[in-house]
């Protein structure tokens, strides 16, 4: 049977057996015309990957998400204490040890909230418990603009009256107290653990800038030190103070949404520049001692936000100053770009040069670029590129990686200058329902088994392949290797743990695949 049959046979398949497995967990596929399905989510019905248990000492579970219409197909296998003969090994090290996981999750931005917002209750509450519950995906991590960015409906800030350097008028938006904040506060009551929140803004208000304007190129008016600088570090003392009120306190902060928006180039949307030697005076004279003298002081803050090919120039420049480097704990990547920039050049550089700041990816989405623009409802070549991604991301030194928007509409909406782009989940309201994308399950691979407080491990391959691979030790001491097989061809292999056995696995064409085992 020929490939392209044999997608039309399982897709079919999938079809069947939905219209007779509502109230249970399976995939209720629909196919728009791309490569896969989507799974068609309502306010009865969704599939779920569940909880997952640790299987006993000997046995081990396996996750599959394929071009071909799994998603998250849960099996169970026995280690073996002779090799299977398989021609491909990977090798478990443990003794090479690297970066410990924070986590993983996506933004609640205004065009999120209000399409969650527009569902039914019983809908909404499906959707959040996919991403945050323990049957779902266990997002742990949750990036929250400051006001407003492009998917906003209106340009805003908290402070848009001109003159209040004190911040007397500084308030939170509607589209804060209304949507985010409730949703936030509806995700971490689904959630087993504490979610990490970091913010990030766009731009400061019109008033502190040298354009006079939210949109194209403009940095803050005057020097480091000076009233203006100080006042856009008092905002964000003044956004987190506003926050704790609703009882949402932040892990971490951005020092802004790609400082080269503003700088170099005239954005059509919400930007602020900076340049490395301007966001370093910035943090050590103004941001940093603003942050240390406030109740927020064991925030981590993340420099950069923006484009790993910046690296490690920009790193360079900020952290070699001791006076901004004491307040900086880490730097956060957008993924953009980065198949202009291999991730050892720039990634695992930056870690060998300043291994005591870890890394983290910050913004990704898919349908971005102007020659694959928008929602491509079933595409399985963006939950490659996403895992393909993440497994590049992981493998040189980065902790966790975000997702953008949590939800968009079928357009990849709203966003007022019409920069439509992809998300992982799509909205329909119109039939109060949501589509997971494929992406959403490339996300699960990772977010669902990499706990926070992982281990990335060394793997050993006996020979090339065009598998992509990382492994894991978990703080429970069990194992986690996650295969991306972006190949034609199935791939069979077996996996070495050195104490336990060998565990036999195969990686069809088009697949993710997750192994989990406890380790002896």
């Amino acid at each position: 049977m020929r490939g392209a049959d044999m997608i039309i046979l399982c897709l079919l398949t999938a079809l069947i057996t939905s219209s007779t497995a509502v109230g249970s967990d399976e995939c209720n596929a629909r196919s728009f015309g791309q490569s896969s399905v989507v799974c068609e989510c309502n306010a009865t019905h969704c599939d779920s990957v569940g909880r997952v248990s640790l299987p006993a000492v000997g046995q081990f579970l396996s996750f599959l998400s394929s071009r071909a219409g799994s998603r998250l197909q849960r099996e169970q296998g026995q280690v073996q204490r002779n090799s299977t003969g398989a021609a491909l090994r990977l090798t478990l090290v443990p003794t090479e040890k690297y970066q410990h996981i924070k986590g993983f999750g996506a933004a609640v931005t205004d065009a999120a909230s209000m399409n969650i917002l527009s569902l039914s209750a019983k809908a909404q509450d499906q959707l959040l418990r996919q991403y945050f519950s323990p049957e779902g995906i266990e997002y742990n991590v949750v990036r929250v603009p400051m006001a407003s960015c492009d998917f906003s409906t209106r340009l805003y800030t908290y402070a848009d009256l001109a003159g209040d350097y004190s911040l007397l008028n500084f308030s939170l938006a509607k589209e804060d107290t209304d949507m985010k904040i409730p949703i936030m506060q509806r995700a971490q009551a689904l959630s087993d653990r504490p979610l990490s929140l970091f913010a990030s803004a766009w731009s400061a208000p019109a008033w502190l800038k040298t354009n006079g304007a939210l949109t194209g190129k403009g940095s803050l008016k005057g020097h480091p030190g000076g009233k203006e600088h100080k006042t856009w570090a008092q905002y964000y003392i003044r956004f987190l103070e506003e926050y704790a009120k609703h009882n949402l306190s932040f892990w971490g902060l951005t020092t802004g949404n790609e400082p080269t928006a503003g700088e170099m180039t005239n954005y059509s949307f919400q930007a602020m520049g900076f340049t490395p030697e301007t966001q370093r005076d910035w943090i050590a004279m103004d941001l940093g001692p603003a942050l240390s003298s406030s109740s927020f002081a064991k925030i981590r803050l993340m420099i950069l936000d923006d484009q790993r090919l910046l690296l490690p120039h920009w790193a360079k420049v900020v952290l070699s100053d001791i006076h901004a480097a004491r307040y900086v704990h880490g730097i956060g990547v957008h993924w953009y770009w980065d198949k202009l920039t291999p991730a050892r050049l720039t990634l695992a550089t930056t870690h060998s040069l300043y291994p005591e700041y870890f890394l983290f990816g910050t913004e990704a989405c898919s349908g971005w670029s102007s020659l694959d623009r928008g929602v491509r409802l079933g595409s399985w070549e963006r939950a490659e590129d996403y895992a393909h991604d993440i497994i590049e991301d992981l493998n040189n030194y980065v902790t966790g990686w975000t997702d953008w928007n949590l939800a968009l509409d079928l357009r990849g909406g709203p966003n007022w200058v019409k920069n439509f782009v992809d998300s992982t989940v799509i909205v329909d309201p119109s039939k109060d329902v949501f589509y997971k994308q494929p992406t959403f399950y490339s996300m699960a691979h990772f977010s669902k088994f990499l706990l926070e407080g992982s281990q990335r491990v060394g793997v050993s391959l006996s020979q090339n392949t065009d598998l992509e691979s990382s492994a894991f030790i978990r703080p429970d001491g069990s194992a986690v290797l996650i295969i991306l097989n972006r190949s034609d061809a199935e791939v069979k292999f077996e996996v070495w743990d050195q104490s336990l056995g060998f565990l036999p696995a195969s990686a069809p064409p088009h697949s993710i695949l997750t192994l989990l085992w406890a380790t002896s």
